[in-house]
């Protein structure tokens, strides 16, 4: 890929200036401290040698034992096997053998599967493939019956996921979406029934399962209908993008972006029959193109479905019953709130029915803290589970049989996680049930009846151990992944254990951060601070997790001479309770950026051996505009700052999101004015790197190119990058990866120079 690298100064000859002050010998240091640091960038961003290795298990529905694709015993392709949990006896389901088809030479390559509900049939993704043109990949499926063991085609081209929780409870058909329509395949009679016409590329689109956060099936339970939700584009805006593949005649890309104050899709949910395809539309009350569907579930029979409905700005949430034969809905439980309902994401979505559907259990934020409820279907009755002062980071699983709700917390540790269970009556105690030896982030996958689970355990210095185990009592069965490889070649390169603490910048305000330090670090001596930042509402940085926060890359700048910090202040999404994380409600931008600052001072403040006369500052995305409001806002105590992909204008940003957090520029006029970076632009006094994708699909490079032109202006010195065709992550094209983290590196060697004084 070539790599367009602009720079732009105030005058030509500061260059000049610049180069006869920088000394040789400078230079030398720069180069050798570059060269130390991109034999790790390599291993970390090209042969990607530390990634932890992940479990890609999936239960049985009758929680017996679970499947994983592995390679042959003989080598070559992956088969598809199952292991008992009680004895871990391992079976071949699918074979090398099994996956030849006539005149292939070659076995096919399961890339994805799901069993049917009977076990007798399994579908098969493969021959994953980037279409022609580049706009995405399409897959081929197919269907082995487990009996006969026949192999036959079934769909061809159809992009990856498309095939939406494709099996019928019966077993007897698979549902799927193909240019934007939704079609049923009957197994038995290889039958395809065309549910809707109406899909157009780039306007309307029928979705089937993109509402689906936790497994929700959009196939009613009689598995006559099919619920989707109709997605329809047409009022938003189309962005021209250009995509630089002919050099002289590059093509012109449109895109549909709903910016802040502009229309959004319109949604419509539909009920289709599958033997007529006729739909019953549902009668969503409300504005068209002003609200949001998160999540719909079918209530627990074939003739009723629930669904989320969210305002636009997510102020409101009503919980609707829809009757599928009527359309006709009613409204069994509906929350508001000034800023907004509950911006996490979608594993907290929805609610989870317990009772034969006459309850369900139900997650929200109005006492002040993200607390579980049982409700009564017709919301007369009401049970608060976890009254404790505490967050409920992300519901689990019910086991009602027993009688427990299960869920992740950390109440006494924002930055790690737990797992507890509470009664569903509302009596008794919560529960914790890791391990209480084992401090750090704990994750679960639960089998359906919730007495197996997939339990992975990792910190932030510790790669992750995959292991299954047996609830309640959390009893080790088997590991079933630990990673060794990476935990022997990584334990040489920890040599000191990353610090977390908290710092206390008064008015009650308490936050937490972490600490990177040199492996030969010398606390009598003072050494620059290089800061991490996000602060914005969407995640952490300070998280006790394998590979939170760019943990490899941090490392490595860390041992070339720098204290690598990050600070999560009020705002971001920490457990900390709602008014921690609304308390930025009408602003993005000033809050953090003044709690960042009384951070750091806090922290030279309290260890002597904080250089604050050396700092520098980077994020991306959120963390690149946080960045950006550091060197403007604060320049004399950030002397360096790196921004990847950031939106120094918030008005021209998406309305999913911000419209969250500051609704619109012109109910708020004063909020956007005072989140915007470029409005304090004029600030700037130190070295700026600003790095950019060019196709950027949602925090689009016009938003960065707007300030590139404020700087301009104002005659300030910086540095701009851009990545052609890249979109957020800056992934695409060979070698961008290491590309990006290797500017950085130089970057900061160049403008802060590393090492103790």
């Amino acid at each position: 890929m070539q790599i367009n690298i602009i720079r732009r100064f105030y005058l030509p000859a500061l260059v000049a200036c610049m180069a006869v002050a920088s000394s040789v010998q400078a230079v030398d240091s720069t180069s050798q401290l570059l060269e130390k640091a991109q034999s790790q960038l390599k291993e970390s961003y090209e042969s990607w040698q530390f990634s932890a290795k992940s479990v890609s298990a999936r239960w049985l529905k009758d929680s017996s034992g679970y499947t994983m694709l592995e390679p042959a015993s003989q080598g070559g392709r992956r088969e598809l096997v199952k292991y008992d949990c009680a004895t871990g006896e391992r079976t071949v389901l699918i074979s090398q053998s099994q996956l030849l088809i006539p005149g292939g030479a070659k076995p096919l390559e399961i890339e994805n599967y799901e069993i049917s509900p009977d076990g007798d049939r399994f579908l098969l993704e493969t021959n994953g493939r980037e279409l022609a043109d580049g706009q995405g990949r399409v897959a081929d499926y197919w269907i082995l019956e487990r009996k006969s063991a026949k192999l036959r085609e079934l769909i061809t081209a159809v992009e990856p996921g498309r095939v939406v929780d494709s099996f019928s409870p019966d077993g007897r058909h698979i549902l799927y979406q193909q240019q934007k329509n939704l079609y049923v395949y009957n197994l038995n009679s290889n039958r395809t029934t065309t549910l809707t016409t109406d899909g157009l590329t780039d306007t309307i689109e029928n979705a089937g399962g993109d509402w689906d956060h936790r497994g929700e099936s959009p196939w009613s339970p009689d598995s006559r209908r099919v619920a989707y939700i109709q997605v329809d584009y047409r009022a938003v805006g189309l962005r021209p993008m250009i995509e630089h593949i002919e050099p002289t005649y590059p093509k012109v890309r449109y895109v549909r972006f709903a910016r802040i104050g502009e229309p959004i899709p319109t949604l419509r949910v539909g009920v289709a029959d599958i033997e007529t395809g006729a739909t019953q539309w549902i009668d969503v009350p409300g504005e068209p193109g002003g609200c949001y569907i998160p999540w719909m579930h079918w209530a627990e029979s074939s003739d009723e479905l629930m669904l989320e409905k969210q305002s636009r700005w997510r102020d409101a949430r009503d919980f609707l019953l829809a009757n599928v034969h009527t359309g006709e809905v009613t409204c069994t439980y509906r929350e508001t709130d000034p800023a907004w309902i509950d911006a996490s994401r979608g594993e907290n979505l929805g609610l989870e029915f317990i009772r034969q559907g006459r309850a369900f259990v139900l997650l929200s934020e109005k006492d002040g803290w993200r607390h579980a409820y049982v409700l009564s279907r017709d919301g007369s009755a009401q049970t608060l589970l976890t009254p404790d002062p505490g967050d409920i980071i992300e519901r689990i699983q019910v086991d009602e049989p027993a009688g427990w709700f299960y869920y992740i917390a950390s109440p006494q540790n924002a930055t790690q996680r737990y797992l507890y269970r509470v009664k569903l009556d509302g009596t008794g105690k919560t529960q914790r049930i890791s391990p209480p030896d084992q401090h750090g982030t704990h994750s679960y996958d639960f089998s359906p009846d919730a007495r197996w689970a997939f339990h992975t355990y990792s910190t932030y210095d510790t790669p992750p151990v995959t292991e299954l185990v047996e609830l309640p009592e959390h009893r080790l069965v088997r590991v079933l992944e630990d990673n060794q490889a990476l935990r022997t070649k990584v334990t040489p390169l920890i040599t000191r254990p990353t610090e977390f603490f908290q710092l206390d910048i008064g008015h009650g305000v308490v936050m937490d951060a972490m600490m990177l330090k040199p492996r030969d670090f010398d606390p009598t001596k003072k050494y620059p601070v290089f800061i991490y930042v996000y602060g914005e509402p969407h995640g952490q940085t300070v998280l006790d997790n394998w590979g939170a926060s760019s943990a490899q890359f941090h490392r490595m700048i860390a041992d070339l001479g720098y204290l690598v910090v990050s600070i999560d202040n009020r705002g971001t999404s920490a457990p900390k309770g709602a008014a921690w994380r609304r308390v930025i409600y009408g602003s993005l931008g000033p809050l953090s950026t003044e709690e960042q600052a009384a951070g750091l001072k806090e922290l030279g403040r309290t260890r002597s051996y904080v250089d604050l006369s050396r700092v520098g500052i980077w994020g991306w995305s959120g963390g690149g505009s946080n960045t950006l409001n550091a060197m403007f806002r604060q320049p004399d105590l950030y002397h360096v700052g790196i921004a990847v992909a950031p939106k120094p204008q918030p008005n021209l940003y998406n309305a999913w999101f911000q419209e969250i957090f500051m609704r619109t520029p012109e109910l708020n006029p004063d909020g956007y004015a005072k989140s915007a970076p470029i409005n304090f632009a004029e600030g700037l006094k130190g070295n700026l790197l600003i790095i950019h994708g060019t196709g950027e699909t949602n925090t689009h490079i016009q938003i960065t190119e707007g300030l590139v032109d404020r700087l301009i202006e104002l005659g300030k010195r910086f540095d701009y990058m851009t990545y052609p065709n890249c979109d957020h992550g800056l992934s695409e094209g060979k070698g961008t990866s290491l590309h990006v983290r290797t500017l950085i590196t130089r970057y900061l060697l160049e403008h802060l120079p590393p090492g103790p004084r």
